[in-house]
């Protein structure tokens, strides 16, 4: 399986922009928790964190080629099956259709890829602007708030409640607290 270190060495060869670098290491951190809360192995949701939009520079002009590029460098790495490259398949299905949701690690992808970008939102709209002072009590309060990061899918997130079994209010505690661990790597 490749590694944590080999994960960052492609996102960081082909994402330039530091944003989607952050997010990418805020999902990661969020699905190592997720993984420890539901059996699943850290490295693995980590690295299906990591690089999920590792490709995104690349393909944003044409997303129904979203993460088949990650997934060509994933083969030229060795990893040509199994479930990170399933994981990785099935992440962007809607346009792609190469793969359904199936299993815990790509539900917990596929609903707290929007999470995390909700959470930085809430946080960058504090004087602060610091994760620290971020809470589930106010992230709930903007969750209400329609016109507030009105581009984030809520549906999506709230899946975790069907697919995962976890509460939305429990479920935005354990990613907020996995990126509030890691705020200076993320910038907040």
């Amino acid at each position: 399986m490749i590694t944590r270190a080999q994960a960052l060495e492609l996102l960081h060869a082909h994402t330039q922009n530091q944003n989607l670098r952050r997010h990418m290491y805020a999902v990661g951190f969020a699905m190592r928790a997720l993984a420890e809360k539901l059996g699943g192995e850290p490295d693995m949701w980590e690295t299906l964190g990591l690089l999920h939009d590792a490709d995104w520079e690349e393909t944003k002009d044409t997303p129904n080629e979203h993460t088949k590029h990650s997934l060509a460098w994933l083969k030229e790495s060795g990893e040509v099956e199994g479930p990170l490259v399933h994981a990785l398949m099935s992440h962007n299905r809607k346009l792609t259709g190469l793969a359904e949701v199936e299993g815990n690690m790509e539900w917990a992808l596929e609903t707290v890829d929007e999470l995390t970008g909700f959470i930085v939102a809430v946080a960058l709209v504090r004087p602060e602007k610091k994760l620290e002072l971020v809470s589930v009590e106010s992230v709930m309060k903007k969750w209400k708030m329609k016109a507030f990061a009105a581009a984030v899918e809520r549906e999506q997130i709230a899946q975790c409640e069907d697919t995962l079994h976890i509460p939305l209010p429990e479920f935005i505690q354990l990613t907020l607290t996995a990126m509030q661990s890691h705020h200076e790597e993320l910038g907040l």
